[in-house]
């Protein structure tokens, strides 16, 4: 009967959890959703301003072009750091919740634009918080 201990190599992969990694693939997924809503959402007001409503003496008035140029440019951002969350880095963790974040802002600030849209956006930003700040390696 031996009592040795393993020796774990140095640099060895540490065992990551499923349950961790399904989550962190679920939230790259649903920011690659999301950006692309995003960058939908400002082309389309960027070349048909029409298509949404303008509610007049809206406190947070902004005109349609630069509400197109904010989809246009937090959806680039968003699906940029999903796809490094799918493969795998630290800080696209971090910039994904930051963006998230974000995101939830400016859609809250949008709602009386595109309402439906714009609370589709929040809960899958509320989604991707959720998953990636509740990553953790040891997670067994």
């Amino acid at each position: 009967m031996s009592t040795e201990i393993p020796s774990r190599h140095v640099g060895a992969t540490e065992d990551v959890s499923p349950w961790a990694s399904g989550l962190s693939l679920f939230a790259a997924a649903l920011m690659m959703v999301a950006g692309v809503w995003h960058a939908l959402a400002g082309i389309a007001a960027l070349f048909r301003d029409t298509v949404y409503v303008s509610t007049p003496e809206y406190v947070y008035a902004f005109d349609i072009t630069a509400w197109g140029w904010i989809h246009l440019l937090m959806g680039i951002l968003v699906l940029l750091a999903g796809v490094g969350v799918v493969s795998g880095q630290t800080w696209a963790r971090a910039v994904g919740i930051v963006l998230a974040c974000l995101s939830l802002i400016a859609n809250f600030l949008f709602i009386p634009h595109y309402p439906i849209w714009s609370l589709a956006i929040i809960a899958l930003d509320v989604a991707v918080i959720w998953a990636l700040a509740s990553y953790r390696r040891d997670a067994l």
